[in-house]
């Protein structure tokens, strides 16, 4: 595993990444990535396999390279938004404690996703949306690309040193990481390669954040 230096205490902010961290849609974003790919006569499980790494206009340059990208984004966001508006997913267990007992202006959200997207399942499974949301549309850079973590952090007012970032994935995780922040990994039975702490579950992961957020070391040490 890469080596990382820890980032020194103490942490008073966190951003987390949305989808497969607060959001479990890992069956929504394969369900619609098949049939995009049903659409345009390719492998669902190809594509499926580029989506998880690049964006989603690297992903038409890879798997289409011969049909208009504009037309392929077109079709993918009709097929996200529908999801939003009637696909079954849930919040993971503790996101719900977690988010409603943060202070608020001392958390936010950094997503590939677009704004309106998280609003929507967010108002879906009940969890509060903070005021800092950096989407895809607010950066011309995403991750794995430190941008989107250091907008964040420039909105809730914070050096990066101060701030956690909670990721499930290898992307999000090196954004982090590239930002110069703390990164813990959760949700995944083996930790992405950088992470400072893992957690196989964020419930597992909901003291440890809170006690970051606050300020109490014995509890928040990497």
């Amino acid at each position: 595993m890469t080596s990382y230096p820890a980032q020194p205490f103490p942490g008073k902010y966190v951003l987390f990444d949305v989808d497969g961290t607060l959001i479990d849609a890992v069956d929504n974003q394969r369900r619609v990535w098949a049939t995009w790919a049903a659409r345009h006569g390719l492998d669902p499980d190809e594509v499926y396999r580029v989506a998880l790494r690049t964006r989603p206009m690297e992903t038409f340059a890879a798997v289409a390279p011969d049909r208009d990208p504009r037309e392929c984004l077109a079709a993918l966001h009709e097929l996200e938004d529908e999801d939003v508006r009637s696909g079954v997913y849930e919040a993971f267990e503790g996101a719900s404690e977690l988010l409603s007992a943060l202070p608020s202006g001392r958390w936010g959200l950094v997503t590939s996703n677009y704004e309106h997207r998280v609003r929507g399942r967010f108002v879906r499974t009940g969890l509060p949306v903070p005021d800092v949301l950096v989407d895809a549309a607010a950066v011309e850079e995403g991750k794995p690309s430190p941008v989107p973590y250091l907008l964040a952090a420039k909105c809730l007012g914070a050096a990066p040193e101060e701030c956690l970032v909670v990721e499930d994935a290898p992307s999000g995780v090196m954004s982090g990481l590239r930002a110069g922040m703390t990164v813990w990994g959760v949700n995944a039975p083996v930790a992405v390669d950088g992470v400072h702490r893992h957690f196989e579950s964020l419930s597992e992961a909901v003291p440890a954040i809170l006690a970051f957020v606050s300020g109490t070391p014995k509890d928040s040490a990497a």
